[in-house]
């Protein structure tokens, strides 16, 4: 394990090292590169603005609407019959939209039921299985100009969904043994 921590303390620095060592014996001005890196860095990040607002206005919205809290009372009956704990709902719904707020209902769910309970097991999984796609979407498309997302759309829900399903099946199965 240490050796672990060691290489991954120093893996990045060394990378770094072996870039400007590339780019000097390539005779590429290393520090000028840098620079204009950063400013493209820059200016991507202040692209990116409006689209994170808004995606963080909406998710704000949904949560104070108390649209999440009529979701998860529509939802529970039919999970409980399949065995799914409610308690999930929240971090399904709301792990396509924003990967900061599913983490913030992960630690939750953790510290209120505990890291080896079911539910700290399903969450912990469902957090690893699935993706923030609607945040993908809306960042990395709106950074790119790409209007029409339709198709990816469906497919990064599917995905997200099929996501959820193994993570209650794979939770089921492994931890009821």
């Amino acid at each position: 394990m240490s050796m672990i921590t060691t290489i991954s303390t120093w893996i990045i620095p060394v990378i770094i090292l072996l870039v400007l060592l590339a780019g000097t014996i390539k005779k590429v001005p290393t520090y000028e590169t840098f620079v204009e890196g950063g400013k493209e860095g820059v200016q991507m990040a202040i692209s990116l603005l409006p689209f994170l607002l808004g995606m963080m206005v909406s998710i704000a919205i949904f949560r104070a609407s108390g649209a999440m809290e009529g979701l998860v009372e529509l939802i529970s009956p039919l999970l409980s019959k399949l065995g799914v704990p409610g308690e999930i709902v929240p971090l399904a719904a709301i792990r396509p939209i924003s990967g900061t707020a599913a983490l913030a209902i992960t630690t939750d769910l953790i510290k209120t039921f505990g890291p080896d309970s079911f539910i700290g097991r399903l969450a912990s999984t469902m957090q690893g299985s699935t993706d923030t796609t609607l945040y993908v979407l809306t960042v990395y498309f709106g950074a790119v100009g790409i209007k029409r997302m339709g198709d990816a759309l469906k497919v990064g829900l599917l995905a997200d969904l099929i996501g959820i399903i193994a993570s209650i099946i794979v939770c089921t199965y492994v931890f009821s043994l």
